[in-house]
């Protein structure tokens, strides 16, 4: 068992990387190589801006590259649930951003000839109680009504058509929803960026930041200084830097994940047959899919703790026995691969986007960013060019979360509570 991404060990790995040290003055300057931060840079640098992206590591070696591989539209969070807390015209705009962002990655894959393996199969939120799919039907009712007519309701009765489990009661798909290969679609987008003119160096942790201006800054790098214009901010869930402000407005959750060996045909039509992604309703749940390669990706958050190799060989065997549990033919099934990453959440699991003390930034996608990280990307290139309205999540506000300081030392609580939770309902 490789204790790697299975996305970026089966990927050919970015390599235009610049050598040498960082000088110099840029009109932007991006920091944070994922998919936030390139997808900016491919927009920055078409439109004639001098783009330098630095990476404390590799592109796409954290969250873009170690993820479930799921692009989906539809909120983290229960849409009725944000319309009642934000009013329904905010939350319309919100998820519709989500609709358009897994556009916006169709769009940029077709238009840079990116091959990393993309279909729209839909995706499957399962009911892992009655009472669940009872909520699900009330949110289905809802959302077809007021902003998603392209759903489907699939009773428990019609549920095998979807998976190969006796633990669902049921699941609400989201028909605009897709998949793709993680790792070669980050690689892509990098030398997309990299072809239009954007100067990507990696392994460039930032070190330090000077305000010279209004937005002007000096960009302070293991690599060297140089100074920038504007500088965005699209980092995730970056534990090192001078980013406390954001820092505290952040939780790191790890999230891990297990890939079986390839599977046959047979399996794979008796698992999922429709290919759909998939997740489930319980608030430490699950969530899988299918590779290009027919393994199958099961996640979740197995412990709430940092990924490290001894944190994921631990999470990997939680994940193992919940895969087995809900898929018992896969018992004697190898594990090939188990990985672990950080999901930058936020209190409300709502990204934020802004602009502050003359800093942008982009992050807190909580889980759900494949599709939004590349869109906000595309929108604050728009922002830095003078189009604040482009921005969707302007109208959020953003508080500290009490009590975070920098390490999460809440998060075995925070884990009790949601287990808590999902035993009591």
């Amino acid at each position: 068992m490789k204790l790697s991404s299975y996305w970026l060990d089966t990927a050919k790995a970015f390599e235009g990387g610049e050598d040498g040290p960082l000088e110099g003055h840029a009109d932007v300057a991006v920091i944070g190589g994922g998919f936030t931060g390139l997808s900016a840079a491919l927009a920055l640098s078409r439109r004639g801006a001098k783009t330098v992206l630095v990476e404390a590591g590799r592109v796409g070696g954290e969250a873009s590259g170690r993820n479930g591989g799921h692009c989906n539209s539809g909120l983290a969070s229960d849409f009725r649930a944000v319309a009642g807390r934000l009013g329904l015209p905010l939350a319309r705009t919100l998820y519709r951003a989500y609709d358009a962002a897994v556009d916006t990655v169709e769009r940029i894959i077709r238009e840079q000839g990116i091959d990393c393996d993309f279909k729209r199969t839909g995706k499957i939120k399962l009911a892992a109680r009655p009472t669940h799919f009872d909520e699900l039907a009330r949110s289905y009712e809802f959302m077809s009504r007021e902003v998603d007519p392209d759903m489907d309701l699939v009773p428990a009765s019609a549920i095998k058509s979807e998976i190969g489990s006796d633990h669902f009661y049921g699941g609400l798909v989201y028909r605009k929803s897709g998949q793709m290969h993680m790792g070669k679609f980050v690689a892509g987008l990098a030398r997309a960026a990299h072809r239009s003119g954007a100067a990507i160096y990696e392994r460039a942790p930032v070190t330090k930041l000077r305000r010279l201006g209004a937005r002007k800054h000096e960009i302070t790098t293991q690599r060297g200084s140089f100074t920038a214009d504007q500088v965005l901010l699209a980092t995730g869930t970056s534990m090192r830097g001078p980013f406390f402000h954001f820092r505290r407005r952040i939780v790191p959750v790890g999230s891990f994940i297990i890939a079986t060996q390839p599977l046959s045909e047979n399996m794979l039509g008796d698992l999922m047959p429709t290919r759909r992604t998939a997740t489930t309703t319980k608030n430490i749940g699950h969530y899988f899919r299918i590779s290009p390669d027919n393994r199958l990706l099961f996640g979740g958050r197995a412990r709430f703790a940092l990924s490290s190799p001894t944190s994921d060989v631990k999470s990997g065997r939680i994940l193992e026995k919940a895969m087995l549990s809900l898929f018992p033919q896969l018992r004697g099934t190898a594990i090939d691969y188990c990985w672990g990453g950080l999901v930058d959440m936020t209190a409300d699991r709502l990204p934020r986007a802004g602009e502050h003390e003359g800093l942008f930034y982009a992050m807190g996608y909580s889980g759900h960013g494949t599709q939004m990280s590349v869109h906000m990307g595309q929108v604050m290139a728009q922002v830095l060019n003078g189009k604040a309205d482009a921005n969707p999540l302007r109208e959020l506000d953003w508080p500290a979360i009490p009590g975070h300081f920098g390490p999460p030392w809440f998060l075995p609580f925070v884990g009790a509570y949601y287990r808590m939770k999902d035993w009591l309902h």
